[in-house]
């Protein structure tokens, strides 16, 4: 998303600037406007930033593709995945945007590169190469072992997670007919083309 400060021009308005930064301020919101740039309407999310306000352009839905190529299939995600996930998104869940992390790390790590090359010197290995990374053992074990990190990293008590085994779907009685027609009808298929080339 690209950003761009709001600036008031003149002294008409400046009254109503101050008045909308502070009141999006005091009640922690942000808004969705509609804005003129460089001849054409846009939209954008108008949040305040120290004492100015930010746009940061977002997208017309005729400007974003269509996802249904980028689905995963369909797959079976059971109850107790979706109720963890939820408590997950509950441990993350912040009181304000002034809470989140929006460092840019990409733009940090650029310039760490830049000023060692000018001095010189090795930059500084990234964050992924000084850590191991832990093995997923599967999503409920990931979705646990989050839930925990984010509890203890706010200072709350729990125990720690626990990971159990994903019991394996059973093969009912259908789909193994199911199976065995299919079979019969390829090995008959197979059986008609023979006859035909021969």
């Amino acid at each position: 998303m690209q950003r761009n400060y709001a600036r008031a021009k003149g002294a008409v308005a400046t009254k109503p600037y101050t008045l909308l930064r502070q009141a999006l301020t005091r009640t922690d919101r942000v808004a969705v406007v509609k804005y003129a740039l460089r001849g054409r309407e846009r939209l954008g999310l108008l949040r305040p930033v120290g004492e100015a306000l930010s746009i940061q352009g977002l997208h017309w839905d005729d400007e974003i593709r269509s996802p249904a190529e980028l689905a995963p299939p369909e797959t079976d995600v059971s109850e107790k995945e979706i109720e963890g996930a939820l408590t997950l998104m509950e441990t993350m869940t912040v009181d304000s945007l002034t809470d989140l992390d929006v460092t840019d790390h990409y733009t940090e790590a650029l310039t760490e590169v830049i000023e060692a090359k000018a001095e010189h010197r090795q930059p500084a290995a990234p964050e992924a190469e000084r850590g191991e990374a832990a093995p997923v053992v599967d999503l409920m074990a990931a979705l646990e072992a989050s839930v925990a990190k984010a509890k203890e990293s706010r200072g709350e008590s729990g125990g720690p997670a626990t990971v159990h085994e994903m019991p394996k779907p059973k093969k009912t009685a259908a789909k193994k007919t199911t199976a065995k027609k299919t079979a019969a009808k390829k090995t008959a298929a197979k059986k008609t083309t023979r006859r035909k080339t021969a």
